[in-house]
């Protein structure tokens, strides 16, 4: 139904409600009015009445929106339209230049979509939307008002043009953006040049509004043209350190004038801060041009220019006081490095006084620790990769990087020890707090420490001696004084942090003697320090001490434990002296004192024990590690005692949250894999080990069995759960896993099943126990391989499907859910479901015609709720979770490979809901989710394809066997559509899409066509009829050449010519489509 036209009064209280209003039922509503509004055939002629007689800003703005949302629909205006909306605004806004901004930039909006989209539109022999500039060029000739429009207008053009857009096909808006840069991109980039010299050229009267705003959007035009994607590369914007920007060669004339980057300097000094740091931004991608594009002699120029520039900011340094400035200057001297070799860079004019610039540079910066935090990581980025490249360096010239690096490292540990202070006595926000930073930032410092090691170990050496001592003075003075303590804590965590960076970035290739004794002397002290604060425990701790102590011996044992390191290494010379530490033998046992340490004392705090826990997993993963491990009687403790009375973690207190109980997985991991060790078949040992679980579980079917105690027994339950899983993930020998099946089966799987039932409503209950299940049905390793006299498998996958039946059935009785409980509360068991009864299919164990032979309907149950549960998700959801897709589609592989008796008996608009996910996850971004519905798409044509072939041998044996063939074949040719909508869909991938799973589309398509030769016909002679006369005939030679040896058989053999085919097809049509002439390429959908 149309909606009615609105009058003027309407639509304006339409847009308060929309822009302004507070209440969101009112707004809901507008915005359902709008989208009405759009579809509605008076729409433009509501807009035009909006912008020439609406009384707000607000009026104008909806205008725009409702003009853009309809220019950019997938089936276009007619062009003549799109001329007239275009050449509209571009009238208004030249009439009305003072409007509200936001109205402005939402009003080019919509010119940019149009030239974008129609940029290869021809009417009368002309590309009539390619005129663009010359209708900017009347606007510049205007008033300054006129001029920023003109300017935004290009601006917005170049951002359109580089902005891919997901719903369109990206071959064809590589081909706009492609055809844009090589036009029209390099005369607005000169465009726009020459109006800033212009500018230049003139007293900037900087309290002028309009002057500024027209600087700020030339700067902004500019920007825009150096950050366009030339080569389609998408990069990846937050790989802000790797960025190289590829300029065209075309343009090296402007790049190889000095004027250029002087135009730019100039302007930074000129400019406020506000449009400084946009000239900046440019330098910065200046800096950043690819090497290839200069000669040797031209870079060296070119980089010469660059520096001079740089230095005359560093000599005058005002401008750096604002933090947009300071921030961008750090990541142009960042590009530096990145695009030049440190060969290039000494070998500049005046290079010692420039180094010492920035040296002393970033040594301020890194003392003014409080200011612009986030732009200290560019500045060590610099001095990291200088160093790195000192090995490489050939020039006589001297880097005198040996002067200033070690400058820097102190520099940056004197800081940071500076600000533990003044965080804790101002209560201000602690940098160690927020450990992404921390961990990137002494990684970076790991390489700029070892240029000349000798004087920073000694200056670290000093400081450790200094801080341990007046630490250990304040524990044993009468006062203690708290703050003090803390203080002097805060301190010791970042220099065992610095020691650990230190210890972490040894490189075997560098690496000397004398550089292992050094570490061996500062790893000493942290050794000591962990005696220390281990002796106060559990009275005093601090937690960052804690936190910092684990992540050095994480780095100290990548570095100097394991195989990889000769066991005379010098590390251990010190060490044997002061703490009779020999080898790494002895160091393991530390370790693992401290581990037993931790847990015991640490229970409460979850981040000590988590990281500890991923330490004690880190070291386990190593076969010869675990045969050292398993000899130290702290493991052999923690085998035999691994109780909440001796580990409190493992308790479940009240107090604690029950997302604190996740650790426990990789704890019962671990010890799992050391009891696997020296394992074998002892029975009796695995009982013992079982056994804590055993008491536990014992209790619960107690609680299970009285009136009991909801908390508690879930809390325990959860635990258990999350436990077994551990211990499950750890078993991979058939005999280990045989003894885990035997203990828990039957008497406390049965526990864990009637859980689901009474608490499926608590997904923090459920999801341990499904994802438990999920583990015991993985067949890793062939562990689940039992006896031929066993029916360990079959047994196994009665209970799953019990619980996954159980499940279904108790959550679909939630209902409908709200947006934000619906993930939590329903699809995340559904997917977790999904996954197990994936590896159920696929784990080999059990014969599932067994269970229709014997009427066990346990197979067909698990069936019905895997639909049912289907049924109630909406296709949208499917491929928006994406834990959700990536369980799902893997498991209709499954089903449709092995299963596609079931498949053939589901109903209708079961089969259609089916096939439908399947079309739509042929686009999927997610290549599993794409690959697997290739896969499913392949194994149902197949069938389809094999029932026609035995129906056409009309054999008596061929008409009993084929009633689900026959069921299938019905259905299809009662929707036709279905398989030719995936056929059109494939085709378009292929013809026009970045298809990165060519193999896996080409298995479907071959069955695809010739289940319907007619439609392919007709989708050839769509494409081809929609191209110029002249590439014609070589189109349909591409099509011919696809077929070409390709027989009417879905053999291996034939596939894969088919495949080998597509290959080249694919090669030689983009060939064929990507010459400027061609025009708009069409979607080969006929369905839409």
């Amino acid at each position: 139904m149309a909606l009615r036209v609105q009058s003027l009064a309407e639509l304006e209280v339409l847009c308060n409600h929309l822009y302004e209003g507070t209440d969101l039922a009112q707004r809901m509503q507008a915005e359902k009015v709008v989208l009405e509004l759009i579809d509605s055939p008076g729409c433009l002629s509501q807009c035009q009445l909006l912008l020439e007689q609406g009384t707000t800003s607000y009026a104008q703005l909806l205008a725009a929106t409702c003009l853009s949302k309809l220019v950019s629909r997938a089936s276009p205006l007619p062009v003549e339209q799109r001329i007239d909306i275009r050449n509209y605004i571009l009238n208004y806004l030249a009439s009305q230049p003072k409007l509200a901004p936001f109205v402005i930039q939402a009003l080019v909006q919509v010119i940019a979509k149009i030239t974008k989209l129609g940029w290869f539109e021809v009417l009368k022999d002309q590309l009539i939307f390619r005129d663009i500039i010359a209708d900017v060029k009347t606007f510049l000739q205007g008033t300054v008002d006129h001029s920023v429009i003109g300017v935004m207008i290009l601006s917005e053009l170049t951002q359109e043009m580089n902005l891919v857009d997901y719903s369109r096909p990206s071959a064809k808006h590589r081909k706009i953006a492609t055809s844009f840069r090589d036009t029209s991109l390099k005369d607005i980039l000169m465009l726009a040049c020459s109006l800033l010299k212009e500018l230049l050229a003139k007293p900037l009267t900087l309290q002028d509004q309009r002057q500024q705003s027209l600087a700020m959007q030339l700067l902004k035009l500019v920007l825009n043209c150096l950050n366009f994607d030339f080569i389609g590369n998408s990069a990846d914007e937050s790989a802000d350190d790797l960025c190289t920007v590829q300029i065209p060669t075309n343009w090296r004339t402007i790049f190889l004038e000095p004027e250029t980057l002087d135009l730019f300097f100039d302007l930074y000094h000129s400019l406020p801060p506000m449009l400084s740091q946009l000239a900046l931004s440019c330098l910065v991608q200046f800096a950043s041009t690819r090497r290839s594009l200069f000669s040797n002699p031209e870079r060296a120029k070119y980089l010469g220019n660059l520096i001079k520039g740089v230095r005359h900011i560093l000599e005058n340094p005002q401008g750096l006081s604002d933090p947009g400035n300071y921030h961008e200057f750090c990541r142009c001297l960042a590009r530096l490095k990145t695009n030049y070799q440190l060969g290039e860079l000494v070998m500049v004019k005046d290079y010692p006084q420039i180094i010492q610039l920035i040296a002393n540079f970033t040594i301020t910066s890194l003392q003014h620790w409080e200011f612009a935090p986030n732009s200290v990581h560019y500045l060590l980025t610099l001095w990291q990769r200088m160093v790195a490249s000192v090995p490489f360096v050939k020039t006589a010239e001297p880097h005198l990087l040996d002067t200033y690096a070690p400058e820097i490292t102190k520099a940056y540990i004197a800081s940071r020890l500076e600000c533990v202070p003044v965080v804790i006595r101002d209560g201000l926000e602690d940098p160690l707090d927020d450990t992404a930073t921390v961990f990137q930032q002494l990684e970076q410092l790991c390489t700029v420490s070892r240029c000349e090691y000798e004087k920073t170990c000694t200056f670290l050496v000093q400081l450790f001696d200094q801080n341990a001592q007046n630490y250990q003075k304040l524990l044993h003075s009468s006062s203690r004084n708290p703050l003090e303590i803390t203080v002097q804590e805060g301190c010791l965590a970042w220099l065992v942090y610095f020691v650990g960076a230190f210890v972490g970035g040894r490189l075997t290739y560098t690496s000397t003697e004398e550089h292992d004794a050094m570490d061996g002397e500062l790893s000493c002290r942290v050794f000591q320090l962990i005696s220390l604060m281990d002796a106060q425990l559990p009275q005093s701790s601090n937690e960052k001490v804690e936190l910092a102590v684990l992540w050095f011996l994480d780095q100290f044992r990548k570095t100097y434990v394991g195989d990889q390191l000769q066991h005379n290494s010098k590390v251990y010379a010190r060490m044997s002296e002061v703490l009779g530490i020999t080898d790494d033998n002895h160091v393991l046992e530390t370790f693992m004192t401290k581990v037993v340490t931790n847990l015991k004392y640490w229970g409460r705090c979850e981040p000590v024990i988590s990281r500890t826990l991923q330490f004690l997993n880190d070291l386990s993963v190593g076969y010869s590690l675990l045969k050292k491990l398993v000899k130290i009687e702290a493991v052999k403790f923690m085998l035999q005692n691994h109780t909440s009375k001796h580990f409190p973690f493992l308790g479940i207190s009240d107090d604690s949250s029950l997302s604190d109980l996740r650790c426990r997985t990789v704890f019962y991991t671990t010890l799992t894999r050391l009891l696997m060790v020296e394992l074998g078949e002892d029975e009796d040992e695995f009982e013992n080990f079982m056994l804590p679980l055993t008491v536990s579980f014992e209790s619960v079917a107690q609680l299970f069995n009285s009136s009991f105690v909801q908390e508690e027994a879930k809390r325990m339950l959860i635990g258990l759960a999350r436990d077994l899983r551990g211990i499950a993930f750890a078993l991979n020998t058939k005999t280990s896993y045989t003894m885990l099946f035997d203990w828990i089966y039957p008497t406390y799987i049965s526990v864990l099943q009637r859980a689901v039932e009474l608490w499926y409503r608590e997904p923090a209950c459920t999801t341990p126990i499904l994802k438990l299940m999920a583990e015991f049905m993985q067949n890793r390793s062939q562990r689940l391989n039992f006896d031929v006299s066993s029916p360990n498998g079959i047994l196994l996958f009665r209970e799953a499907s019990k619980m996954i039946c159980t499940y279904g059935n108790q959550i679909l009785s939630l209902g409908t859910l709200s947006k934000d409980q619906v993930y939590p509360l329903k699809l995340k068991g559904i997917s977790i479901c999904y996954s197990a009864l994936k590896s159920a299919l696929c784990g080999n164990y059990v014969s599932f015609g067994v269970f229709k032979l014997y009427g066990d309907n346990h197979f067909d149950s698990v069936l019905q709720a895997f639909v049912k549960m289907l049924l109630s998700v909406s296709h949208s959801d499917l491929l928006q979770y994406r834990k959700l897709s990536q369980s799902y589609y893997p498991l209709l592989e499954c089903l449709t490979q092995d299963h596609m008796s079931f498949i053939t008996s589901l109903e209708p608009h079961v089969l259609i809901y089916i096939l439908t996910s399947i079309s739509e996850g042929l686009t999927a971004v997610d290549t599993i989710v794409s690959s697997s519905c290739c896969a499913s798409l392949d194994y149902i044509v197949t069938y389809l394809f094999k029932h026609l072939a035995k129906e056409g041998k009309k054999t008596q044996r061929g008409r009993e066997i084929s009633q689900d063939g026959q069921r299938l074949l019905h259905f299809m040719q009662q929707n036709p559509e279905v398989l030719q909508q995936m056929m059109s869909i494939l085709m378009n991938t292929i013809i026009f899409e970045d298809c990165r799973n060519q193999w896996s589309v080409s298995r479907p398509l071959l069955g695809l066509i010739l289940l319907n030769e007619k439609y392919f016909s007709e989708l050839r002679a769509t494409l081809i009829t929609s191209q110029p006369d002249s590439k014609r005939e070589v189109l349909d030679q591409c099509f011919r050449n696809l077929m070409e040896g390709v027989e009417q058989n879905l053999l291996v053999k034939n596939r894969d010519r088919f495949t080998q085919n597509m290959s080249v097809f694919r090669r030689d049509m983009a060939e064929a489509l990507r010459n400027e002439g061609a025009s708009d390429p069409v979607t080969l959908d006929m369905m839409s």
